[in-house]
């Protein structure tokens, strides 16, 4: 397991639900090569509205003309770890936006392995 704590870099995509790769659900790949890089840890966060730079509201309300909601991974790690993930995410992220911010980690502790769910 990935040890972290003290400084670190986050980093948020935020992009539409829909959008894709390879057809296959952008968020997912994002998560999926986060992981495959060995980052501390990828989370998808499902928006309930928003816009961007389209300037087209996005929203889960009953009638809307648009569900394609927006969509926030956060990931976490050393700043060194998340700079060298940037260029992979440049090359996936066509439309949306990416900030990084600084943040400190107080507590980062996963399950032992053979530990079971509660």
């Amino acid at each position: 397991m990935t040890r972290l704590t003290g400084r670190a870099l986050r980093v948020t995509v935020f992009v539409g639900e829909h959008d894709t790769w390879r057809r296959k659900p952008l968020y997912s790949e994002i998560v999926h090569r986060a992981h495959t890089a060995g980052l501390a840890g990828a989370s998808v966060f499902r928006g309930i509205e928003g816009f961007g730079a389209s300037s087209l509201i996005h929203t889960s309300r009953l009638l809307s003309l648009s569900e394609d909601l927006p969509v926030a991974i956060v990931i976490v790690d050393t700043e060194e770890r998340v700079r060298a993930f940037l260029p992979r995410l440049d090359a996936l992220v066509t439309e949306g936006l990416v900030i990084l911010d600084d943040c400190e980690v107080i507590r980062y502790v996963g399950r032992e392995e053979g530990e079971n769910s509660p």
